[in-house]
């Protein structure tokens, strides 16, 4: 297929998306505009019933904590199938990879840049404890929380190299972060079902509303979730660099067997 062709293709797949959204977003209510009684009886029942002052915590990790769960393995599987594609090449050397991309230059990373970065991961790892541990008090949770969390693991990368970044998040640790934390929100459903009534079901005390320790089991869900979340995502993060990192070194390889050869 000629580059004419694929352009005309994607020209008109994408006039045929955009009017599928237009079409979409003119069928949406006016602002304001709800008429579900689900929102209003959560809204009325959700802090009294769970001791959670986080409605959308609530139904997250509680009323609907089942569907959360798929959401969950949904990401476990992610980071699977990521790991089954690309460790299809290892062995190789570590070192720092850089943009191999033809014709670009990349520099080396600045001292101001190194220095920012180095001064940004400790407020960006208290942070994302922060939104972790009171996600059942204000917005935010374990899957927010966790991201936040991996962020502090990249910037590691971008303001050193490759080799600290897998010295401070090792493989091994990470895969045992993203297994425990997929694992335990499971056995959090579980222990409902098994001593108390349904799956997710509180088997915990409440507590009282606004204060760290209450919510029952809820605090202990995000805990769970955010340390997957953390998990997975630099796990994901570590497998693309190392493959970057194995591309690059084996075409200076080709290139230095073919200069051999002739």
């Amino acid at each position: 297929m000629s580059d004419r062709v694929r352009m005309r293709v994607f020209a008109v797949s994408l006039l045929g998306l955009l009017a599928l959204m237009l079409w979409g977003l003119a069928g949406l209510p006016d602002f304001g505009d709800y008429g579900g009684p689900y929102g209003y009886i959560l809204d009325r029942v959700a802090v009294p019933e769970r001791s959670t002052t986080d409605v959308v915590t609530a139904v997250n990790f509680d009323y609907r904590g089942f569907d959360t769960l798929g959401e969950e393995f949904i990401l476990f599987a992610a980071v699977v199938g990521v790991a089954s594609i690309l460790r299809t090449l290892r062995g190789e050397r570590t070192r720092r990879p850089d943009d191999d991309a033809a014709g670009r230059h990349v520099p080396e990373t600045t001292l101001p840049v190194r220095v920012a970065g180095l001064g940004l991961v400790a407020p960006t790892i208290l942070v994302g404890l922060y939104i972790v541990a009171h996600g059942h008090q204000t917005p935010g949770g374990g899957f927010q929380g966790g991201v936040i969390l991996a962020t502090a693991l990249l910037l590691t990368y971008l303001s050193a190299d490759y080799l600290t970044f897998r010295a401070v998040g090792p493989t091994s640790l990470i895969e045992l972060a993203e297994g425990a934390g997929a694992a335990g929100f499971a056995a959090i459903g579980l222990a409902g079902l098994v001593a108390g009534d349904a799956f997710f079901d509180n088997v915990l005390g409440k507590g009282t509303p606004g204060e760290l320790l209450s919510a029952g089991t809820i605090p202990l869900s995000n805990l769970a979730v955010g340390l997957a979340v953390t998990g997975g995502f630099v796990f994901m993060l570590s497998e693309f660099l190392q493959q970057t990192l194995t591309r690059r070194l084996t075409r200076r390889r080709r290139r230095g067997g073919g200069r051999r050869r002739a």
